[in-house]
């Protein structure tokens, strides 16, 4: 076991354990480390604790410092230093006439080197850019390239839910997510109804999907053969996946009614879930499309850049 503390460098960030040595660190607090970046500021999210050697990524790096005034002073002085560097990158930009939309600007504590977020539809040249900025702010540049949703976790916005964007606010990875979610829960697989503010599938897709999976796991499908507990035999009309209930059209023999049962009240063969496009008409085809680009546009996405060394 060892002992390590968890920090973290933006909102929503990746949490990195860093050695707090003599330090008495408790969660709250800013700190002073040492990264593959340089020296850098961080808030304290995770107070000390142990774990086991082997959830640990060698060399585990030390807290060099508990953050004082002055430090807080020049964490300060760099935002508002990268105020000034978005105005004069955006500028820039203009001037070589990139095709590229620039989202934001970081200062690591030292100002050993300034980094610049931007997003782009395919590869962008910036070398002149790049000598340009160097030229201007004297230090080491970085230009990196993200996607979407980074872009979206960095600048924040709120989601159709009406709260905050969750990976704005405590997501601090992405997981992945796939229409096959959507499909579970008996959402509408209307591409605008299950993507989110970046336009890719909503995270939130992937918060109750164990949950699903489990529950309709006990019911049958649409349209399956069930006897109820009173004898009688009918075809399934519906199903309530939260409730667990189940209505069945039913037959006995003189005319057909809908009657709802407690999915323990019925018998039925058990077995996978049907896709929801084997039911699909013509105008489910125009989202069938839709819903394939997005899928393609998921997997294009990749990993997250904001948190690379």
């Amino acid at each position: 076991m060892i002992k390590v503390v968890g920090v973290r460098f933006r909102s929503a960030g990746k949490i990195y354990y860093f050695d707090p040595q003599k330090f008495d660190i408790k969660k709250g607090e800013h700190v002073i480390v040492e990264t593959a970046r340089g020296v850098e500021y961080g808030t304290v999210v995770l107070g000390i604790k142990e774990i086991v050697d082997d959830d640990i990524t060698a060399p585990l790096k030390p807290v060099i410092r508990i953050a004082t005034p002055k430090d807080d002073k020049q964490e300060a002085a760099n935002r508002e230093k990268e105020k000034s560097a978005m105005a004069v990158c955006l500028e820039k930009i203009k001037k070589h006439k990139l095709d590229m939309k620039l989202i934001d600007a970081e200062y690591t504590f030292d100002n050993n080197k300034v980094l610049f977020y931007f997003t782009a539809d395919g590869r962008v040249d910036f070398r002149e850019l790049v000598k340009d900025l160097a030229a201007v702010f004297k230090t080491r540049i970085e230009l990196r390239q993200i996607g979407v949703r980074d872009e979206t976790k960095i600048v924040g916005g709120i989601g159709i839910c009406g709260r905050p964007l969750c990976c704005h606010t405590f997501l601090d990875e992405f997981a992945p997510v796939s229409i096959k979610m959507a499909k579970e829960q008996n959402l509408s697989l209307n591409p605008t109804k299950i993507s989110g503010v970046c336009g890719r599938l909503m995270c939130c897709l992937k918060n109750e999907e164990e949950t699903y999976e489990e529950l309709n796991r006990r019911l049958p499908n649409v349209g399956d053969r069930v006897t109820t507990d009173d004898g009688m035999k009918g075809e399934v009309h519906s199903v309530n996946v939260l409730r667990q209930l189940v209505k069945v059209l039913v037959d006995d023999g003189e005319e057909k009614e809908i009657r709802e049962y407690k999915v323990e009240q019925l018998k039925f063969r058990r077995r996978g879930r049907r896709d929801k496009e084997e039911r699909g008409d013509k105008k489910q085809s125009a989202e069938d499309k839709a819903l394939k680009e997005l899928e393609n546009l998921e997997k294009k996405e990749g990993k997250s850049k904001l948190d690379e060394d």
